[in-house]
């Protein structure tokens, strides 16, 4: 990428030009039919692109999560650039700007804008940023600021706020129906089609001891000149950051998003919905979308991805079940977070409902422990920047609620090392769901279970030094003891939540003896959470 060049200035006047909007787009919205770009004059207008270091060290960025949003910065600003726009690109090796706001001022000092036109960032501490900035230096330079709302979304923030007035506990429940309807979706008439709103008690289904079968081979993307451009980039300026770009595979351009969406809906939409849940050892993949980060970074538009699963299934091509399993991740969960996101914050990423202060176990960062499901799990995130939803949740979360592990620990790792990890749909999941750090504010109890779970759900357990049915002695799984320890630790506050009373009745029946065995184990596997 080029060094940016200085605005040009008028032959008759000798005077610098300015600018009528600069178009500041941000690395997760590269989207072709940005609320940004409606308005552009390709006579009077330029866009503005930076990469900065700090969207990779304020969290531990990992290499495929840089490589991808880079990667994806470069190929879009490329497109652009074909379709007549004047793009200002300030690359990581072209500049040494630490920050987004300093990038900023320097395009504006070359430009010299009226206005900067931006979408509503993702991240509430970009927005924060970016506003304060133009609070301090606005006036001085001369420049307005224009936030525009986000038309990727199916619902705008504003209007989040206002359905939300009609509740007291937020419930995606109740937020996915009102979307279905609202957007006809699935619908027959005024009713869902199929008779229910959602089939999620059959679409959680193991592979049992034969395994998942042939699992249909996910697209592969081959690195192009640019990415490996951007390998480097990340080498030099990133060295000892975690994580491996030998396996990166991922869409980076739209035409490739909307190749890995095909591949979905035809290769493995079908068994979607039975088996979205499970697990299984060397397989990443399995029969999941592959399409968050495209969709985070608005490389994918989710309109296109739901009209393309609601014809899979007027074609036939998949059940009932599994469309409206995946339709109901995007039109609302997705869309329900996001709103949530922004109607909590701050709060949300201070929230520590159980004031858990431990640290998180350095293996979260390697993989290296004995726990098989953790190393299965972690493993693949650092090699290919993915987990599917229950790896995240069920597994690498769980356990850290269970390891009594800071939330903003947690939340910053999860952050870190996914490709798809964007502030507003990984901090909700972390502190909402798998944490549940803002104690239920959309979620109606912990989600917390033993190993087995995971024996159930996976082939995690099979091999493992751990045993998942023992809950103390020297082969005790800590999924095991920390989860009988949550029971005991919080047995009056579950007991008095009806979707967690029954789990507590079980350690009610425990004698003394046995709770404090239970006790003494967790306190040891706390103690030594590095070593396991």
């Amino acid at each position: 990428m080029t060094t940016p060049k200085a605005a040009p200035r008028s032959k008759a006047t000798g005077k610098e030009n300015r600018t009528r909007h600069l178009v500041f787009i941000l690395g997760d919205q590269l989207d072709h039919e940005s609320a940004a770009l409606t308005d552009f004059d390709h006579k009077q207008d330029r866009v503005f692109m930076a990469e900065v270091a700090t969207e990779s060290t304020h969290v531990w960025s990992s290499k495929p999560r840089t490589a991808y949003f880079l990667s994806a910065m470069r190929h879009f600003a490329l497109h652009l650039r074909k379709q007549g726009f004047e793009v200002d690109y300030a690359s990581i090796d072209s500049h040494s700007f630490a920050e987004l706001t300093a990038a900023l001022s320097a395009a504006i000092d070359r430009h010299r804008p009226e206005k900067v036109v931006i979408v509503e960032p993702g991240d509430y501490r970009v927005e924060q940023s970016i506003r304060e900035w133009f609070g301090n230096n606005g006036v001085t330079k001369n420049v307005a600021l224009a936030i525009r709302e986000d038309a990727h979304f199916l619902l705008s923030r504003r209007e989040f706020v206002e359905w939300s007035k009609g509740y007291k506990q937020l419930r995606m429940e109740f937020f996915y129906r009102m979307m279905r309807k609202r957007h006809a979706v699935m619908m027959d008439g005024e009713e869902p089609l199929g008779g229910r709103w959602n089939f999620d008690a059959e679409n959680r289904g193991a592979f049992g001891k034969a395994g998942p079968g042939e699992v249909p081979v996910a697209p592969v993307f081959v690195p192009d000149k640019i990415t490996i451009e951007v390998f480097n980039d990340i080498e030099k300026h990133f060295p000892g950051h975690p994580g491996s770009i030998d396996k990166f595979a991922w869409p980076v351009t739209r035409e490739d998003a909307l190749t890995a969406l095909k591949s979905f809906i035809h290769g493995r939409l079908g068994k979607f919905g039975d088996y979205q849940d499970a697990m299984w050892t060397n397989q990443p993949y399995l029969f999941h979308s592959l399409i968050s980060a495209a969709l985070n970074v608005k490389l994918l538009n989710p309109r296109e991805v739901i009209a393309a699963a609601v014809q899979a299934l007027k074609k036939g091509q998949a059940s009932l079940e599994s469309v409206e399993g995946f339709v109901r991740q995007i039109l609302g969960w997705r869309e329900f977070i996001r709103g949530t996101y922004w109607l909590d914050m701050p709060g949300m990423r201070k929230a520590n409902h159980f004031n858990h202060s431990r640290k998180l176990p350095a293996w979260y960062w390697t993989a290296d422990t004995n726990m098989n499901c953790m190393k299965q799990s972690i493993g693949q995130t650092l090699e290919y920047g993915y987990a599917h939803h229950i790896q995240r949740l069920m597994v690498t979360g769980i356990f850290g609620l269970l390891a009594e592990t800071t939330p903003q620990e947690m939340e910053d790792w999860y952050l870190a090392v996914y490709v798809d990890a964007v502030e507003w749909v990984e901090l909700p999941n972390v502190a909402g769901m798998a944490l549940y750090a803002n104690g239920g504010r959309f979620t109606s109890k912990p989600y917390i279970a033993s190993g087995a779970y995971i024996k159930r759900m996976s082939n995690y357990c099979t091999g493992c030094r751990y045993k998942p049915d023992v809950k103390t002695g020297t082969n005790a799984c800590p999924f095991t003891t920390l989860y009988w320890n949550f029971l005991d630790k919080h047995e009056k506050s579950l007991a008095g939540n009806p979707r967690t009373s029954l789990m507590v009745r079980n350690i009610t029946r425990m004698s003394e003896d046995d709770r404090l065995a239970i006790r003494a184990q967790a306190l040891q596997t706390l103690n030594q959470l590095d070593a396991l």
